[in-house]
C-alpha cells in the first residue's frame, strides 16, 4: 500500500505545480493590470506559462506530428499512422504514405522502452519515410495497462519482437535503437533456430548495450554498484488510483525523469530560466527550440517493474547477452545460430550512455555469420542522441544504413555489406 501512496504523492506534486503555473499565468494576465504595466507581472506570467507547460507535458503522450513527407516525385504526400498489430504492452504501427507506391525497403524500427515514448524517434522516422516502408514498435505506458494483462519482462519483450517479425515477413530490415539492441539480437537468434523463414534480412544495432562491460560508463557503473534489493525498494512503486493500471508494480516515469534531469541539473535549470526570460520578452513561440525539445524530453512513461529489474539484472549485471546465455521460457537463445542475417553496428565516438565498444561486441557473438555479412561504423563527434536523430545520423549514418539494407535486400545492389570493416 505504501508504494501506491508514494506514486499518488508524486502525481499530486506534479499536479500542484501545473496548477500553480496556470494560476500564476491567469492572475498576472488580468486585464486590469494592463493599466499599470509592471515588469514583475510580466515575469510572473512567463514563469506561470513555462511551469504549467512543463508539468503538463509529463503525463501527455506526444503526437507523432508527421503530417506529410516529400517523395521522389517532388510532391508532399500525407502520412497516416496505422496500427497493424495490437498487443497489451505495445503495438506495431505503420506509417502509410498516401498516394505513392510501396517502397521496396521494409524497415522495422525498434523503439526503446527506457522512459520515453516511441515518438522520441520522430526525426528518425521522418528521415526514413521517403525511402522506406517504416514500421515502429509503439510501447504502451504501464500505468494504463490493467494488472489482468499479466507481466512484461525482457523475455516478453523479445517474444513481442518475434511476433512482429513473423507478421512482417522475411523481407524486413530491423533497426534497433539503444536499449532494445540486445533483445533485437536475441529475437533474431530465436527466429534463426525456431522459425528460420521469418528471419529479417538485416539487423542494424545503434548504440545498444550488447556488452555493457566492454566500455564502462556512469550508467554501467551504477548498475554494478546498486543491488537488486536496493532498486526494488527505492525505484519500484504501485500505480495509483487515478489510472487503469492501478496496483501494477512499475518504475514510474516521474522518477525516471528526476534521474534523467539530475545528471545535467545545471544545464536544465539554466535552460528553463532562459526560456522564462524569452517568454517575458515576447521572443518565445509554441514550437521554438526549447519547447520542441522539452515537450518530448519531459513526456515520460512508466515501465513495468519486471521489465526494468530484469533489464538491470540480466542485461547489465549478469550480461546474459554478452555471455550468450540468454534464455526465453527456459530455453537458451544461441546468437551463434545467426548465419544469414547481416548485422551492422553503429556507435557514437562521444556516446556517454552506450560507449563505443559496447555495441560492436555483437559482431563477435555472431560466430556463425561470415565476415562479409558484418559491418560497423563509429560516428566521430556524435553523442548518444546524435547517432539516431542528429546531424551525424542525417548526413552520414542514414546513407550508410540504407546502403547496408540495399546490400542485403532480395536484389542486392552491392557485392558486400562490409563497407566499414568491423571484424
Amino acid at each position: 500500500m505504501r508504494y501506491m501512496l508514494t506514486y499518488d504523492l508524486m502525481e499530486t506534486a506534479r499536479n500542484t505545480n501545473q496548477w500553480m503555473g496556470a494560476s500564476a499565468l491567469a492572475m498576472a494576465s488580468y486585464p486590469v493590470f494592463s493599466l499599470f504595466p509592471n515588469p514583475a507581472l510580466e515575469w510572473m506570467a512567463a514563469w506561470g506559462e513555462v511551469t504549467e507547460r512543463t508539468f503538463q507535458r509529463m503525463v501527455v503522450k506526444p503526437d507523432w506530428g508527421i503530417p506529410s513527407v516529400t517523395c521522389e516525385d517532388g510532391k508532399d504526400h500525407l502520412v497516416q499512422v496505422e496500427t497493424v498489430l495490437e498487443r497489451p504492452f505495445g503495438d506495431l504501427v505503420h506509417f502509410a504514405v498516401l498516394g505513392r507506391k510501396p517502397r521496396p525497403r521494409q524497415v522495422l524500427l525498434v523503439a526503446p522502452m527506457s522512459g520515453h515514448y516511441a515518438t522520441l524517434l520522430r526525426s528518425t522516422v521522418t528521415s526514413l519515410l521517403p525511402d522506406c516502408e517504416v514500421y515502429v514498435t509503439d510501447w504502451h505506458n504501464a500505468r494504463d495497462i490493467p494488472v489482468s494483462a499479466g507481466k512484461f519482462d525482457v523475455e516478453d519483450y523479445t517474444l513481442y519482437l518475434v511476433d512482429f517479425l513473423r507478421h512482417l515477413g522475411p523481407d524486413t530490415h530491423v533497426i534497433a535503437v539503444c536499449q532494445p539492441a540486445p533483445l533485437a539480437l536475441a529475437a533474431t537468434a530465436y527466429l534463426a533456430e525456431e522459425d528460420p523463414d521469418a528471419q529479417p534480412r538485416s539487423l542494424t544495432l545503434i548504440g545498444g548495450p550488447i556488452d555493457p562491460d566492454a566500455t564502462p560508463t556512469e550508467v554501467t557503473d551504477f548498475g554494478r554498484r546498486v543491488t537488486m534489493g536496493q532498486l526494488e525498494r527505492t525505484m519500484i512503486q504501485r500505480v495509483g488510483f487515478k489510472y487503469p493500471g492501478v496496483g501494477r508494480l512499475v518504475y514510474p516515469g516521474l522518477l525516471q525523469l528526476a534521474s534523467f534531469m539530475s545528471m545535467n541539473a545545471d544545464r536544465h535549470g539554466q535552460a528553463f530560466m532562459d526560456q522564462i526570460s524569452r517568454v517575458a520578452r515576447g521572443e518565445a513561440s509554441d514550437h521554438d527550440a526549447h519547447n520542441r525539445f522539452y515537450d518530448e524530453y519531459l513526456a515520460v512513461m512508466d515501465m513495468t517493474a519486471e521489465f526494468y529489474l530484469s533489464t538491470v539484472e540480466r542485461i547489465f549485471k549478469e550480461r546474459e547477452i554478452a555471455r550468450n546465455v540468454f534464455t526465453v521460457a527456459g530455453r537458451r537463445v544461441d546468437i551463434g545460430k545467426i548465419t544469414r542475417v547481416a548485422v551492422k553496428t553503429v556507435e557514437g565516438a562521444k556516446d556517454d550512455i552506450s560507449a563505443p565498444g559496447q555495441c560492436v561486441a555483437a559482431l563477435d557473438l555472431c560466430t556463425g555469420l561470415p565476415d562479409e555479412k558484418k559491418a560497423s561504423h563509429v560516428e566521430p563527434d556524435a553523442g548518444h542522441y546524435g547517432i539516431f536523430a542528429g546531424k551525424g545520423w542525417r548526413n552520414n549514418i542514414r546513407p550508410l544504413v540504407l546502403d547496408f539494407i540495399d546490400a542485403n535486400g532480395p536484389n542486392p545492389t552491392k557485392k558486400a555489406a562490409n563497407k566499414n570493416a568491423a571484424a
